[in-house]
């Protein structure tokens, strides 16, 4: 039979999906890409914040009206699944299987069981409305890391060291979903790593969902500086970036090896969320304000032309018009390269959502679009300061019209920053495709750079 897939949600749900992917492939299933050639459809979920969720269910529903057609078995698994199984069973019978997260190791014994015997619903277990403390979830096996199918093209490929979240955040159903931090061994993350490179896999992105914690439930301290070391003694691997990294958990180790080693992106995703003390402490974050300005300054100093990013969140419970002001002259101070916004998401279960003062959804959603705006232009004044300066550029595709070759600095985080847009000299210049050179700065359009081949 024929199996479509959709992921939903961040690259961490990404390589979960890949894994799947690698075990349809496995027991010789034909992977597609149209959802009207799918006998199988597999919805792969995101249960984060509202939009999330609201995005899931009308994907599922979408998704739906193909079992009128060809589709035999719509198939949803992930976040959603795993936080709201009992209201999903209910609510949406077009569905024939739901897998949460701590069923996983049992993945293909159920889809096995809806396909042989034809039922559905093979899942039965079940869980409590109300959310509670996970103990470690369950992840794929090593051989199911090494057997993904990579989706991500030719030239990168995420790295999952670390499953879930121990850090607590009042906001965050995270490590209620997904459970505590668990770290991979670094040697099962090293040889996954290999194989990428010997499937000319040129650029690895390390993530969890704070790396700084890697390694500290395995070995006691901290080993992500030693981890992406190792990493870079790959051979073919030309490019390691890391996210994401709480400002607590970056170490004047961690910064000089940015510093230092050419293979590792000059680049820092930092999310630091707020920047009053009063909304960081109620946030249950492990930083204040001054030590976030310190970390700034040390980075900094220690990497010029070091690339920051951030997110943040508005209007959170209690979040008054002088937080608020607080955050906003940090943001014009700070001119961070790239700034992402969350309005604040009452998430039910988690200890931020029975706080009092509880903020309008006009007034976040006004200091949503001027934290936005204010930082749009500092975004387009960082950029205006590369032109005339040279960058190694891995160069992905053309544009439409021929006209340009569409490439990454090793500054930008596929599917999130920016593109740097090539002018085409003559039509030799597509065998650069795939390959990595120096280009010119030469102007900016939006959050994007023009350039010029060197």
């Amino acid at each position: 039979m024929n199996v479509g897939f959709i992921s939903l949600g961040c690259s961490k749900n990404l390589i979960d999906t890949e894994a799947i992917i690698g075990k349809f492939k496995k027991h010789n299933f034909k992977i597609v890409n149209d959802e009207k050639q799918a006998d199988i459809i597999v919805i792969n979920t995101c249960g984060f914040i509202d939009s999330a969720k609201e995005e899931a269910i009308n994907t599922i529903l979408e998704m739906a009206e193909y079992k009128n057609k060809r589709c035999k078995y719509l198939i949803v698994m992930g976040c959603l699944v795993q936080r709201y199984y009992d209201d999903l069973i209910k609510l949406l019978p077009e569905v024939d299987l739901f897998i949460k997260l701590d069923e996983y190791n049992q993945f293909w014994n159920k889809i096995e069981d809806l396909i042989k015997r034809n039922e559905v619903r093979a899942s039965k277990t079940k869980t409590s409305k109300k959310i509670t403390e996970m103990s470690k979830m369950p992840m794929f096996s090593e051989d199911e890391f090494l057997n993904r199918e990579i989706t991500t093209g030719k030239n990168y490929a995420y790295l999952k060291i670390g499953e879930g979240c121990s850090n607590r955040c009042t906001y965050c159903a995270i490590p209620y979903i997904r459970g505590p931090f668990v770290s991979r061994p670094k040697e099962d993350i090293i040889k996954e790593a290999k194989k990428l490179a010997d499937k000319g896999i040129k650029e690895l992105i390390v993530i969890a969902q704070d790396t700084t914690k890697y390694g500290i439930d395995l070995y006691g301290e901290c080993k992500l500086p030693e981890l992406l070391e190792e990493l870079s003694k790959i051979e073919k691997i030309h490019w390691i970036r890391f996210l994401y990294s709480y400002p607590e958990g970056i170490t004047d180790e961690l910064i000089e090896l940015v510093a230092t080693n050419k293979k590792i992106a000059k680049y820092f995703d930092i999310p630091i969320q707020h920047i009053s003390d009063k909304i960081l402490k109620k946030m249950n974050r492990k930083t204040n304000k001054k030590d976030i300005n310190n970390l700034l300054e040390r980075i900094r100093n220690k990497i010029s032309d070091v690339t920051l990013r951030t997110s943040l969140i508005v209007g959170f419970p209690g979040e008054s018009q002088e937080d608020f002001d607080e955050l906003q002259i940090f943001v014009d101070n700070a001119k961070f390269d790239r700034l992402g916004t969350f309005v604040y998401s009452k998430e039910e279960g988690t200890p931020a959502a029975k706080l009092p003062n509880q903020i309008h959804g006009n007034t976040k959603k006004s200091r949503y679009n001027k934290i936005m705006k204010s930082q749009q232009e500092i975004s387009r004044r960082n950029l205006e300061n590369k032109i005339g300066k040279k960058y190694e550029v891995l160069i992905e595709d053309i544009s439409f019209d021929g006209k340009y070759l569409i490439g990454r600095t090793m500054q930008d985080v596929p599917e999130i920053d920016g593109l740097v847009y090539i002018k085409v000299r003559d039509l030799q210049d597509k065998k650069y495709i795939n390959k990595f050179k120096k280009c010119k700065i030469i102007d900016v359009s939006n959050y994007d750079l023009i350039a010029t081949l060197n």
